[in-house]
C-alpha cells in the first residue's frame, strides 16, 4: 500500500504518472559548532516590548534543541523566564554582564557585548 498523506503532497495539484513520488524539501538543520567556535553577541534590548529590558543573545549557530538548552541553562542561572527561538535567546530583565561571564565560564569565548 502506498502512503497517500495529502499533507505529504501540498502544492502538487495532479500528476499523470503512477509512479511519480513526490519529493519532500528535507530541513536540514545546522550541526551545532562547539562553543569556541560560536561566535555570540550580547545585548540589551527594549524595542517592541512595552519599556521593559530584555536580553538578547543572537549568532548562535546549531540544532534548535541545543539552541534552547543553552537558553534554559541561562535562564535558571539568572533566575528568570525568557525564550529560545529562531537563532536568538531572550532573557528577561538586564542581566548582559551576568550572561557574558557564564557564557565565557562554558567555553564560549568569542562572546561579544553589543551596544
Amino acid at each position: 500500500m502506498k502512503k497517500n498523506d495529502w499533507k505529504d503532497r501540498l502544492n502538487v495539484v495532479y500528476s499523470t504518472n503512477p509512479d511519480f513520488q513526490y519529493e519532500m524539501e528535507e530541513n536540514i538543520e545546522e550541526q551545532t559548532l562547539p562553543p569556541a567556535q560560536q561566535r555570540l553577541r550580547v545585548q540589551l534590548d527594549r524595542k517592541n516590548r512595552g519599556g521593559k529590558v530584555v536580553t538578547l543573545i543572537t549568532g548562535f549557530t546549531g540544532t534548535e534543541d541545543d539552541l534552547k538548552e543553552l537558553g534554559r541553562m541561562l535562564k535558571s542561572k539568572c533566575g528568570v523566564g525568557g525564550s529560545a527561538k529562531d537563532g536568538e535567546i531572550i532573557v528577561q530583565g538586564d542581566f548582559k554582564q551576568k550572561i557574558i561571564e557564564l557564557l565565557k565560564k562554558e567555553g564560549y569565548t568569542q562572546t561579544k557585548p553589543v551596544g
